[in-house]
């Protein structure tokens, strides 16, 4: 059975409501081809998480999230993502499934195929869209967009980039659960890291308080990918604190001495020029993970995170590891 917070606490189930949106566990499985140096490297795919044609971490984050704004009486969604966002897509098209409108804040990043064509996906989703450009001109437009989006004296509900709350963190405390009974279960043995791309922080906040929480002894390791936020190790084990704190407020009995913050470390080196920007790392990457491990990966997020994983691997970083990448990618 696929591990549950409100399993594990029980308190939980009438405090912080949640809505299934993907099956789980997702896959795991070794990567014998693509490396030959190094730990042992294996993938936990969550691209085969959602529903309906959705996958990767957006899904997971939205579990929460949706249910968190009804049961605050919210009718609006008000959010911000770059114009190619699959954060904000899915935001658009799964909560208008639960009668919740999407605001969306967009920032410029490089124009190519695949943001038209999400711009295009972004428009027929039934989202009200608004092109701030920037980040100072968004932050800028929030009380704006804040204040005309009120539904009688109900303000809409805000999430930050990536849906990366310390509610939306909660969709990857519960996958640190689930890749904890994978290893009980005898599915892979217990990793020494799991890697992941950083976006907006939330992913890696959650694993990282999920595995302390599952009694696995895995390092996180985020490879950012975003220079618009601030994602740096002490930023995002704050994220890790407060949702820690959430839990405790709706009344998980989380052990006193627990400590997320020290199984995270963040890497910055495979960045490249910026968001949004390809890198030859990441192109190399991309066209090994596909013809050798028939791994799906996109250069903005994936591809880059996978580099990480091989360059750190084959300069020794993880030791024996074994080493789990986390897929964030889905087919959409």
């Amino acid at each position: 059975m696929t591990p549950h917070l409100h399993q594990l606490y029980p308190e939980l189930a009438h405090t912080l409501p949640h809505v299934r949106l993907g099956s789980g566990p997702t896959p795991v499985r070794q990567l014998s081809a693509i490396d030959s140096c190094g730990a042992d490297l294996w993938v936990k795919d969550d691209g085969a998480f959602g529903d309906g044609g959705w996958g990767g971490n957006k899904v997971r984050k939205l579990e929460w999230l949706l249910p968190e704004a009804r049961r605050r009486g919210r009718e609006t969604i008000v959010t911000v993502g770059a114009l190619g966002t699959n954060w904000g897509l899915a935001t658009a098209l799964y909560g208008r499934e639960y009668g919740l409108k999407t605001v969306l804040a967009l920032i410029d990043q490089p124009v190519d195929e695949h943001v038209r064509a999400q711009l295009d996906r972004l428009r027929a989703s039934g989202a009200e869209l608004h092109f701030t450009r920037s980040k100072a001109r968004t932050i800028a437009s929030a009380p704006f967009l804040l204040a005309r989006n009120f539904s009688g004296w109900r303000p809409p509900y805000f999430l930050p980039a990536g849906g990366s709350s310390p509610v939306g963190a909660l969709g990857y405390v519960e996958a640190a659960l689930e890749l904890a009974a994978q290893v009980r279960d005898g599915e892979l043995p217990e990793p020494t890291h799991i890697v992941t791309a950083v976006g907006s922080g939330g992913t890696v906040a959650g694993l990282a308080l999920g595995l302390r929480l599952a009694g696995l002894r895995t390092r996180v390791v985020g490879v950012v990918v975003n220079d618009s936020l601030p994602l740096d190790a002490t930023t995002l084990g704050r994220l890790a604190d407060r949702s820690a704190r959430l839990l405790r407020e709706r009344g998980a009995h989380l052990p006193e001495d627990l400590s997320p913050t020290g199984n995270m470390e963040i890497v910055t080196d495979w960045l490249g020029p910026g968001y949004g920007r390809v890198t030859p790392e990441a192109a190399t990457a991309q066209t090994l993970s596909s013809k050798l491990e028939q791994l799906t990966l996109e250069p903005v997020y994936t591809a880059k995170a996978m580099a990480a994983v091989l360059d750190m691997n084959a300069h020794g970083h993880f030791g024996r590891g074994p080493v789990v990448y986390l897929n964030t990618n889905g087919p959409r």
